[in-house]
């Protein structure tokens, strides 16, 4: 789900009606086969540190299902200049692919917050981020990420939000994020469908 800072959003679903009010429109944009290729032909590329990256996570074995796909990155490094980013804040790093997404698509001087519990998988993200060059422009917090969101000023100005982490903390993480975005913000949710 991508939903922006102002009262608009796109959703998945049917026409819904909520708590007895009027009917509400709520899109749905389904990822067929096609679309999927076109965005994996027509996308950002990861490059030798992103393929890397993909490769070192991959021979991890079953854990390696918590890292997005390489067309979710492209899609990540889309949005982030899309909305000439400055500061961007994840939730949920594992070993760092979506992080490189995102400080890749940063405007000059920008900055990516992401926060993890996980040092053993954190770590891998840093030497690749080092590798790419974009270490200067993330800002890695081990703990509750909870924790983390709140230490956050509420006027801080998020541009961009990302979370991937414990699906059953989304709607604390929403609710921390929500009054710290900028108002044209947006919040991208992982696996929420």
């Amino acid at each position: 789900m991508i939903r922006t800072g102002s009262a608009d959003s796109v959703e998945a679903g049917p026409r819904t009606q909520e708590h007895g009010g009027s009917m509400k429109r709520v899109k749905n944009v389904e990822l067929t086969g096609e679309l999927r290729r076109y965005m994996i032909e027509h996308g950002a590329v990861p490059d030798a540190v992103g393929h890397e990256l993909i490769a070192r996570t991959h021979a991890l074995g079953e854990i390696a299902e918590m890292q997005i796909p390489p067309e979710q990155g492209s899609l990540l490094t889309l949005l982030t200049q899309l909305v000439d980013a400055r500061l961007v804040v994840e939730v949920g790093t594992f070993t760092g692919y979506s992080t490189l997404c995102l400080a890749r698509g940063m405007a000059p001087g920008g900055r990516v917050i992401t926060c993890d519990v996980s040092s053993e998988w954190t770590d891998m993200a840093r030497e690749a981020w080092q590798r790419a060059g974009v270490s200067d422009r993330i800002d890695l917090r081990l703990g509750p990420a909870a924790q983390t969101l709140m230490s956050l000023p509420h006027e801080s100005g998020v541009d961009l939000a990302f979370i991937d982490a414990d699906k059953i903390g989304y709607i604390d993480y929403w609710e921390q994020l929500v009054p710290r975005l900028r108002p044209g913000g947006l919040i991208v949710a992982d696996n929420v469908f």
